[in-house]
């Protein structure tokens, strides 16, 4: 495992208790589903920069994110890197587990996460005996899929300031409010496929022309409406 420091590990998770059971991954199981698990359950915290899991790593686990943000990284041939994908509070990281695969990408922190690690062959064998969890494992590849798909045809295409107009609605959308963290502009690049450059002078035209406004140190208020022109432009 790639969790860089062992301070991080918090022990065995309490699943049956969990405040946020009903919107993570075992929010179908019942008290009887939990007296099957035998292995532990851990629950870690994990600072900005630590690394969850890398690319090639076995895949011997997946991840339900309680809390916090992370990025899963792919590197290019160049040696260039390029953000795929973000994983949010509820999501599920690593499920290409459970097809036996290695890791596919490095997940790595953005925002202070609490991270609970599933060992596979747990996953596998509640899977088998609870259809409930089943459906919801079939509803997180789902949302992955969807993902993916969104950051390809929104994030990938059209010009540098329409691709950061966009990145901001979805931050903004996934908080449910008009306010969003901002990442660095080399990390706001590596999300559009643009330069750290180009990133950087984007985020300060949208400052100047007050589309959006610092209002603490990495966050900003958005001009949802003229975001979306900018988006649609």
């Amino acid at each position: 495992m790639s969790i860089t420091s062992k301070a991080a590990w918090r022990g065995e998770a309490d699943c049956l208790n969990c405040s946020l059971r009903t919107s993570v991954l075992f929010a179908g199981l019942e008290e009887k589903d939990f007296d099957q698990i035998h292995r532990p359950i851990e629950e870690f915290n994990l600072a900005p920069h630590q690394v969850l899991y890398r690319a090639g790593d076995p895949g011997d686990a997946v991840y339900t994110i309680r809390s916090g943000l992370l990025k899963l990284v792919q590197y290019l041939p160049d040696g260039g890197q390029r953000i795929v994908r973000l994983v949010h509070s509820t999501d599920v990281a690593g499920l290409e587990a459970l097809l036996g695969q290695p890791y596919q990408h490095d997940a790595v922190v953005l925002q202070p996460a609490s991270v609970c690690r599933l060992p596979i062959d747990v996953v596998k064998r509640l899977d088998r005996d609870n259809p409930g969890l089943h459906q919801e494992l079939m509803r997180r590849w789902q949302r992955a899929l969807s993902e993916a798909d969104a950051w390809l045809t929104q994030l990938s295409t059209g010009t540098a300031r329409q691709r950061v107009a966009r990145l901001l609605l979805r931050l903004v959308e996934r908080n449910g409010e008009p306010a969003c963290e901002l990442f660095s502009r080399e990390d706001v690049g590596a999300m559009l496929g643009i330069t750290t450059e180009t990133a950087s002078r984007m985020v300060a035209e949208f400052k100047r022309k007050n589309v959006i406004a610092e209002i603490a140190p990495g966050r900003f208020r958005c001009d949802i409406k003229s975001l979306r022109t900018i988006a649609a432009d």
